[in-house]
């Protein structure tokens, strides 16, 4: 069964401003209208050390634009750093501390597998990544980081180097919209499946430069050991956002009886009534959930729940503050 099948009565509500487009794909126009909604986001702010200027502090002791205390002068010190009020009050030298300010890439990978072609309630799984990379993305901008991206669809994938301004963003934007994978009606087995998110992650810790935010936005399906490992690999140097995105439907299938999905040209019909089928159903979706909060206990990871049926700004919100 392909997987860009809905029920044939589905009862969900259009996301807010969209017409049946902004539940199966997406386009540029809606990306854009994100925008207000991006810049009310507060993006993960660890204060982590890069080897560039910019917006975030460094844990990095030295000259810089951030006042962090005083001490006690030490054999070594910069004289030019010396704080005289405090020496004269205590009668002996001290120094002050500067914390750098540093900038922060922000990259986005973006999973537009054909299993992201799937919904039961709200929109697609692929419209609820791409809405979460544009509100993202627009915070990232507002906040004067550089930011990159990379669109995970099979074999092939599309990268955008970090670089800072709203041109940037725009163009990556108009390249999700302009995906071939929204037109596509392909299939793709366990295997290719596994292989696609697999070399799409390792070739993100190729790329992806210490000191970065890294959000991954995807069901994580097919999510193996050697996927864990290039997530883990990511977290050791950088700031990682699971953006899990799933349908109510891998959470459980409906009450015992036949549905009838269909794609707009063909339907299917599947029976729910088997006990066993129910249970792996199940087992299946648990196990993904495992494997991602294994994850999230990592230093420098956090998981986030983006349900299909819910607007993901919902989901950002809960972004805001340190790492764990």
């Amino acid at each position: 069964m392909a997987r860009r099948w809905f029920p044939s009565a589905a009862g969900s509500a259009s996301p807010d401003g969209a017409g049946p487009d902004g539940l199966v794909k997406v386009s540029l126009t809606s990306l854009l209208a994100l925008r207000r909604g991006g810049e009310q986001l507060n993006l993960p702010a660890r204060r982590i050390a890069s080897l560039r200027g910019g917006p975030y502090l460094s844990p990095l002791k030295g000259r810089g634009m951030e006042f962090d205390e005083v001490r006690p002068y030490q054999q070594g010190d910069d004289v030019r750093t010396i704080d005289w009020r405090v020496t004269a009050r205590t009668g002996r030298a001290h120094t002050k501390q500067f914390r750098e300010e540093r900038e922060r890439p922000v990259l986005l990978w973006l999973d537009l597998r054909p299993g992201m072609m799937f919904a039961t309630r709200g929109a697609f799984k692929a419209v609820r990544a791409a809405q979460a990379a544009a509100l993202a993305g627009w915070a990232a901008v507002a906040r004067g980081d550089r930011l990159g991206g990379l669109i995970v669809a099979g074999e092939s994938h599309l990268e955008q180097r970090p670089r800072r301004g709203t041109k940037p963003l725009l163009h990556f934007l108009s390249r999700i919209a302009g995906h071939a994978a929204w037109e596509e009606a392909t299939q793709m087995d366990e295997s290719a499946g596994k292989s696609a998110l697999r070399q799409g992650l390792n070739r993100l810790v190729q790329v992806t430069q210490p000191g970065s935010l890294v959000f991954l936005l995807s069901d994580f399906d097919h999510l193996d050991d050697p996927a864990c490992h290039a997530i883990g690999q990511l977290a050791r140097h950088n700031e990682v956002v699971l953006g899990f995105i799933y349908d109510s439907l891998e959470t459980e299938l409906p009450p015992p009886g036949i549905y009838r999905f269909h794609d707009g040209r063909r339907s299917v019909s599947l029976d729910t009534g088997s006990a066993a089928l129910r249970a792996r159903h199940r087992e299946r979706f648990v196990r993904r959930r495992a494997s991602l909060e294994r994850l999230a206990g990592l230093r420098g990871v956090r998981l986030l729940e983006l349900p299909t049926h819910i607007d993901p700004f919902a989901g950002l919100r809960q972004m805001g503050g340190a790492g764990r």
